[in-house]
């Protein structure tokens, strides 16, 4: 998805800023201070020339009056007083860099933690308006783009500017007249960069959402390697990166064509500023006989000159971070404004009684536009310890009627019950604490096999992890085996019972498995529900399956068909009385009775 669409208009710029602010929090002091010993420093570069015209304008005296004892008397005061501002300059230099770097590191770790954990308190209606490629650009390229910007803002867009006012200043002080020719340059300058600016800006938001899909074309490919060697598309796949890459290129050509002019705007405007400085001065001089304007005035503004050369060079610098952090500055404060459309009710109940649980007129559809609901008028009583099988063809909204009971998703009519309690009032840690869910997609993390296993109980003992192995069917490897990313080095099978066994160590009230044993062999299955039945005969167990051999010993069997509930019953009635039931059955078990 394109997430960029969503909140294009939302957020402006100043919002955007206000909302990163946020994130500077213990790092203002050296956000203060970095400024500050930039000043100071800008204060000794500035008056280094000065001095030296004073100085200048001293030896010229003395050496005509012939007195050579006061000229070195001079030299070493004023030698000292240049060597004390060169000093004092290089210290606030380093003080000022120290300062720079850490406030903005500060600050980038600061907007990745606030942006990940705003992600980790996503409803999943939440996570469905952002793709995970988009979100990974946001932590990293767009973090970066506002890290080097905040860098910039803290140093180098406080020398700049003060560098230029006060070599300015300092130029009136020497030589009002000549100082004006610099004035001259500014309007010209003023409205290119307003015109760039306003060119370039829409065009770097468009970048982004390429950067997006870029990021989402490496991240299929490495994800699937397996598949994309199996099936032979490394061609296909080397395309579709080449488009991904080659749409982020034009862009940004496109986009740094126009920021490109900011140089030759900015030398054109400096480097006739210093023909004129030249050719008036140097008119000035010989003609008025140093009266109006003195050789070492001229020298100072040609340090001036060239102070204030560097300082709109590096102005257009800033300018171009700036351009391209804006895009990156909204795209930040969309991810940490996005409240999460579930969350704990004041007051809330943290004590969850049992597993059973209750659907009642439940209506439900993803999107608050959509025509349709995808679950409508469910009415379901399960009982606390019962085992229920769920059956239905691919689409019947199976997955999404158990995913309203931890809340995942909420009801838009109706109420979902657990242990006789609205699961709104409840806590929602509490609540999810209390259901294990073990998913389609079964997700292991890298690291040690105790490590993932921990994560059902974090306290859990080597002990309790591998009777939870034995339980789920699977002790045969050591806890210290590493788990690739994503559990790479485990088959699917093998994935599938990992799952089940950290979810086995949470001790839940409520257990949902969909379709958690679909790469499992009948025999390992038949054992894993024994399993849940000596193990944990009081937790609820849901039971998504595509085999009926998988829930025909369940308590309740529940049919559902185009995501409404069309039958409950058990094995025995459902065989006898439901054509869907029927289907499923016969066709997996051609012997009918066989296993009936």
């Amino acid at each position: 998805m394109d997430n960029v669409k969503i909140n294009k208009e939302t957020i402006g710029f100043i919002p955007a800023v206000k909302t990163l602010s946020k994130s500077v929090r213990e790092y203002k002091k050296p956000s203060l201070l970095a400024p500050l010993f930039v000043a100071l420093e800008v204060v000794m570069e500035c008056l280094i020339p000065f001095i030296m015209t004073l100085l200048l304008d001293k030896i010229k005296t003395i050496s005509e009056s012939g007195n050579t004892e006061f000229l070195i008397q001079v030299i070493l005061k004023y030698g000292g007083v240049l060597l004390l501002l060169a000093f004092v300059s290089l210290a606030c230099g380093v003080a000022a860099g120290k300062y720079c770097a850490t406030a903005s590191s500060g600050f980038a770790k600061n907007l990745r933690k606030d942006m990940f954990k705003r992600i980790q308190g996503f409803s999943f209606s939440n996570i469905d308006k952002f793709s995970t490629s988009s979100l990974v650009t946001r932590l990293t390229t767009d973090v970066t783009n506002v890290e080097m910007s905040y860098m910039m803002i803290v140093r180098t867009a406080i020398r700049a500017p003060f560098m230029l006012i006060f070599s300015l200043i300092m130029s009136f002080v020497i030589n009002a007249r000549m100082a004006l020719i610099f004035l001259c340059t500014v309007p010209i300058l003023a409205i290119g960069l307003t015109i760039i600016t306003s060119k370039a800006m829409p065009l770097f938001q468009k970048i982004f959402p390429k950067y997006d899909a870029l990021n989402e074309s490496v991240q299929e490919n490495i994800h699937g390697m397996r598949v994309v060697k199996s099936y032979v598309r490394e061609d296909f796949e080397k395309e579709k990166f080449h488009k991904a890459s080659d749409e982020v290129k034009k862009n940004f050509i496109k986009a740094e064509k126009l920021v490109a002019m900011n140089g030759p705007l900015m030398n054109f405007c400096i480097y006739t500023g210093l023909i004129l400085i030249y050719i008036i001065g140097s008119m000035l001089i010989i003609n008025y006989q140093e009266k109006v304007l003195k050789l070492a005035e001229l020298q100072s503004f040609m340090s001036y000159s060239f102070q204030m050369l560097m300082s709109l060079m590096m102005l257009s610098m800033i300018m171009v971070m700036i351009i391209i952090s804006i895009a990156s500055a909204k795209r930040i404060a969309e991810v940490i404004n996005e409240e999460s459309s579930i969350v704990s009710p004041d007051n809330a109940i943290t004590e969850i009684n049992d597993g059973s649980i209750e659907f009642n007129n439940v209506c439900f559809k993803y999107s608050k536009t959509a025509e349709k609901y995808v679950l409508s008028d469910i009415n379901l009583k399960i009982n606390s310890g019962e085992i229920i099988g769920i059956l239905g063809a691919t689409g019947s909204s199976k997955t999404t009627l158990v995913n309203l009971i931890p809340r995942l998703y909420d009801a838009d009519e109706g109420e979902v019950k657990v242990a006789g309690i609205n699961v709104k009032e409840y806590d929602l840690t509490s609540l999810r604490n209390a259901v294990a869910v073990v998913l389609q997609k079964n997700q292991l993390f890298s690291g040690t096999l105790r490590e993932n296993m921990q994560w059902g109980d974090k306290n859990a003992s080597d002990d309790e992890i591998r009777h939870a192995l034995s339980l789920a069917q699977i002790d045969s490897f050591e806890l210290d085996k590493y788990v690739e990313q994503g559990g790479a080095n485990f088959s699917g099978g093998q994935k599938q019972r990992l799952c089940i066994a950290r979810a086995l160590l949470k001790k839940p009230k409520i257990l949902i498995l969909d379709d958690s044993t679909s790469a499992v062999d009948t025999k390992t299955d038949a054992l894993i529900r024994k399993s849940f039945r000596e193990y944990i005969p009081k937790t609820t167990k849901i039971i998504i399956a595509q085999r009926v051999a998988s829930i025909q010993d369940a308590d309740k069997i529940v049919i559902m068909d185009n995501g409404k509930i069309t039958a409950i019953g058990t094995h025995e009635d459902l065989v006898q009385n439901n054509k869907i039931y029927q289907e499923l059955y016969y066709s997996q078990n051609k012997a009918g009775d066989q296993n009936g």
